[in-house]
């Protein structure tokens, strides 16, 4: 046990610790002063502040040193406090205070300003040296919707520039000039509005004073509460500490001890939160009369017609005429009573959700071959693995804090990286390996992988021996396909593939990451089996480090497929056909559940347009701007007797609602998300909900009373308790236990989570090899010939999805409307420049959007993102869905360009 010294008292040091975290730990936090030092920050001993006095033995001669960087060693003897260092504390701040504007009161950090804060811990009380005038010079930056600095204000601390450099790796800020000219300076001395920077607000939070802020002032003292939620946006699961004062929200910080997230957020997280009192917001229930117009109604009156309208449809029709869509977006109580509405109180398994939709394929390929459909490790495991693999999936867009941390492993020269996407993504960029496939060719392309991995010896053979089935057959499979011919077909030189398989299968530890770009593939499934069996061949499963993680692409998709919103499986994941199971769902619930598998999304359309739905309640998901084939999406709800839309908008989905039910946002409500690690955490109402709007579970409660099924007001305390003893991954979960970092699924009744899966064998057993051929989508087997290019979509950092959030706050003055990526060639082959509006044509139907000429796309494939209603990328996308899940084919649509005759470009500028 190694001991070194704090004012002569003895105590035990651990591995790895600067001085200052040894003193930290056993003294007072504050004993030592500190500014450039940050909880989430490299140590780096610029203002030396920190400085402590150390001998090497007791009454020893005296070294000083910056504690914050120096690693505390055996038997050294640490003096924080001595006089000596107490007078050069005090003389570091003066000489710092002599170029900073002495402003305090009417600056918005007064009493939260951490030179301040040390100015007084040191003892200022007035400067010896004579004022600067460096600081005048220095002007304000007011250009971003959101960032600000006003750098007179600045330390020369350098925090701001390595949280953009360590914590986002966007290296935007730096340092320019000499000695008093020293200054921070943006991207090539540029505003923020002009430079590279993604809004994350790192840079902010890290400022120890307010020469970088926020419009919101975020580190002023004007909040009266703070509470600590999950953020709404994609499945990473973001901590949030949301400050308010009188009941309206102030601003939006990162706490530093967040498992999740460590201080860190992007811009939606951090900044796009002005949604949730936007007047748009939808503050009324609402009936469509028959002269087409909504007319606000009481809740009791929107009851009594739903209660009404269903049991009508219901009787004459039948159970199974009546269809719920649930929401990603709510939390998991919310999730699992309106599946339980639907079973119990409708008495149809006809419930499904965007869960499914965009990831139906990871849940059943990964069942499939290890018996669960989720992570099976920790984003942390990032600091064990060796090898990263992101298939599918553009993480520094759709999952920024995680795409962070995978460009910060990628940026380390002895990590290795491998991206497979048909776009030059920014972690492309910094890849070992990138392998640009065509659109639509993943089991391809894996398959060739898997080929090396076998005939170059590289397989774990104690592992597949032990812990596998079906290899032999599998490898046999394997073994016999045409290299050739998938070299072709994917576009990839076999080389590169070689290189890449032989990366992942000689690290030490790899770990897996895939997103929307292999499941919403007619053949993605098949992908998800694959990358599956990637980890067997290789042995790469049930430690840290390693593994299958797929990207959730929204705050809730992991829970609400939890929670039973799919048509054949129920809270808990457990089969609606299985006669035990149904007997179970029967005894617990009370009533006759049936045991037909439902309608699935695509299902429900068609069952509409055949006449046979009668009622639909659609909750959080705008279906007609986000669902495939928009006309016949649209066909479908006008085909819909009872068409009922819970929402905070009027989105282009409730405008074909018959009935408008107003929700609550995630800050109106509590409850538990579960994001893309398993991890089930607290989110905590943080102000009331704006007049006239529910909390969702509170609606789906009070439908269920109305319609005779007797339920308490809804609590996430009440609805843990129930969801913990039919859902046996949740049975230890309660309100209280879940403190402020959640636990990860399955948790033990005695509250005990799981970080890793499967570290002994697999819920079913052992793992499964299952060989699967690439074959072509239908969608290009019939329609490449009129329809020559691959049209495949992609998310922007600045926007969420359908964009009815993030829309209706500042991002859309950084990102204002959706633009097509084009490669070079193809643009010049059609005549077209970038910015020119382009006719983009699919057998469904046509849009006009703006031009992106870029390199990023090979040429033959284009991709187009899809937030924004005024251009409707689903007018082109068509039926195809993945074989197995049903799971729509976003990825490879077959479309013509040509450039746009203009009208489309006169609408927009007369907007």
């Amino acid at each position: 046990m190694d001991i070194a010294y704090i004012n002569n008292e003895p105590f035990e040091i651990e591995k790895g610790e600067t001085i200052l975290t040894f003193i930290k730990r056993y003294k007072d936090k504050n004993l030592v002063p500190t500014l450039c030092d940050a909880p989430n920050l490299d140590p780096f001993g610029s203002c030396r502040v920190c400085s402590v006095e150390v001998a090497l033995e007791e009454n020893g001669k005296l070294k000083t040193m910056a504690s914050c960087h120096t690693p505390v060693a055996a038997g050294q003897y640490v003096y924080p406090s001595t006089e000596a260092i107490k007078d050069l504390r005090k003389n570091i701040i003066e000489l710092v205070l002599t170029d900073h504007p002495l402003d305090c009161l009417t600056c918005e950090v007064n009493g939260n300003c951490e030179l301040q804060t040390v100015a007084a811990q040191v003892g200022i009380r007035e400067v010896r040296y004579p004022e600067g005038d460096n600081h005048l010079y220095k002007m304000k930056d007011l250009s971003h919707p959101y960032m600000t600095s006003d750098l007179s204000k600045c330390i020369n601390c350098y925090r701001c520039v390595r949280a953009c450099d360590e914590v986002q790796g966007e290296f935007v800020l730096s340092m320019s000039g000499r000695g008093f000219d020293t200054t921070i300076i943006k991207g090539l001395d540029q505003s923020f509005m002009d430079s590279d920077c993604v809004s994350c607000g790192a840079c902010s939070q890290a400022c120890p004073t307010s020469a970088i802020s926020d419009v919101f002032q975020s580190k002023a003292i004007t909040a009266t509460d703070t509470t600590r939620t999950i953020c709404t946006y994609c499945g990473v699961g973001c901590n949030l500490e949301v400050s308010t004062s009188n009941g309206e929200i102030l601003s939006i910080t990162a706490p530093y001890d967040a498992e999740v997230n460590q201080g860190h957020t992007c811009i939606k997280g951090r900044y796009a939160f002005k949604f949730y009192n936007h007047q748009d917001r939808l503050d009324s229930p609402m009936i469509k009369r028959s002269n087409g117009e909504f007319e606000k109604v009481s809740w009791d009156e929107v009851y009594e017609y739903i209660a009404t309208k269903l049991t009508g449809y219901k009787d004459e029709f039948g159970s199974d005429s009546i269809a719920g869509i649930s929401s990603a977006r709510c939390t998991n109580e919310e999730n699992y009573l309106m599946q339980k509405f639907i079973r119990t109180v409708i008495g149809t398994n006809n419930i499904d959700g965007c869960a499914r939709v965009c990831h139906s394929p990871t849940a059943l390929g990964m069942q499939r071959t290890f018996g669960t459909g989720a992570a099976t490790n920790s984003i942390d495991d990032l600091k064990d693995t060796n090898c990263i693999m992101v298939i599918g999936a553009n993480p520094t867009d759709a999952h920024p804090v995680t795409g962070a941390k995978m460009k910060q492993f990628a940026m380390k020269s002895d990590n290795v990286s491998i991206v497979i996407d048909p776009r030059r993504t920014e972690l492309a960029r910094y890849a070992t390996h990138h392998l640009a496939l065509r659109p639509g060719t993943n089991v391809a392309l894996l398959n060739m992988m898997m080929y090396y991995i076998i005939s170059e010896g590289l397989v774990d053979d104690s592992f597949i021996e032990n812990r596998t089935e079906g290899f032999e057959t599998f490898k046999e499979e394997i073994l016999n396909i045409d290299i050739n011919a998938l070299e072709e077909v994917t576009g990839v030189n076999r080389n590169q593939v070689k290189a890449a398989a032989y990366s992942y299968a000689t690290a030490p530890n790899a770990m897996s990451f895939h997103g929307l770009g292999v499941t919403e593939h007619s053949q993605g499934t098949f992908t998800v089996i694959q990358i599956a069996d990637l980890a067997l061949l290789t042995g790469n499963i049930g430690r840290r480090g390693v593994g299958v993680n797929p990207l959730r692409g929204q705050n809730n998709v992991q829970g609400s497929a939890d929670m039973g919103v799919q048509p054949h499986q129920g809270a808990g994941y457990f089969d609606i056909t299985d006669d035990e199971v149904n007997k179970k769902y029967n005894e617990f619930y009370g009533v006759e559940v049936p045991k037909e598998i439902g309608y699935k999304i695509p299902e429900m359309f068609d069952a509409a347009l055949d006449g046979k739905l009668k009622a639909i309640w659609i909750i959080g998901e705008d279906i007609v701007q986000t669902d495939p084939n928009t006309k016949k999406v649209i066909k479908a709800m006008e085909a819909t007797d009872l068409v009922i839309v819970q929402e905070l908008f009027m989105t282009e989905t409730a405008k074909y609602a018959d009935v408008i039910l107003p929700g609550a946002s995630f800050l109106e409500k509590s409850g538990t998300f579960t994001n893309g690690e398993r991890r089930v955490q607290a989110v905590r109402q943080v102000v009331e909900p704006i007049p006239g709007s529910k909390p969702d579970g509170q609606i789906i409660v009070e439908i269920m009373n109305k319609m005779g099924y007797a339920q308490p007001d809804y609590t996430p305390e009440g609805m843990l308790e129930e969801i913990s003893q039919i859902v046996p991954f949740f049975a230890g979960i309660t309100w209280e236990n879940l403190g402020k970092n959640g636990l990860q699924w399955p948790v033990a009744k005695d509250g005990t989570d799981t970080q890793i899966l499967h570290t002994v064998d697999f819920k079913r057993g052992k793992g499964y090899f299952e060989f699967h051929a690439w074959e072509e989508t239908q969608e290009l087997v019939s329609h490449a010939k009129d329809f020559p290019y691959i049209l495949t979509t992609n998310r922007e950092l600045e926007h969420y999805n359908c964009g009815a959030m993030t829309r209706r706050t500042a991002n859309e003055e950084i990102l204002q409307d959706d633009y097509l990526m084009i490669n070079p060639e193809d643009a010049a082959k059609n005549l077209i420049n970038d910015g020119d509006y382009v006719c983009l044509e699919s057998p469904r139907g046509k849009v006009d959007v703006k031009a992106r000429i870029t390199d990023q796309v090979k040429s033959g494939v284009l991709s187009t993102t899809f937030h924004f209603p005024e251009i409707m990328i689903n007018n082109l996308t068509g039926d195809v869905h993945d074989s197995e899940a049903m799971c729509p084919e976003y990825k490879v649509v077959a479309v013509r360009l040509r450039k746009s005759k203009g009208k489309f470009k006169q609408v927009l500028a007369d907007k």
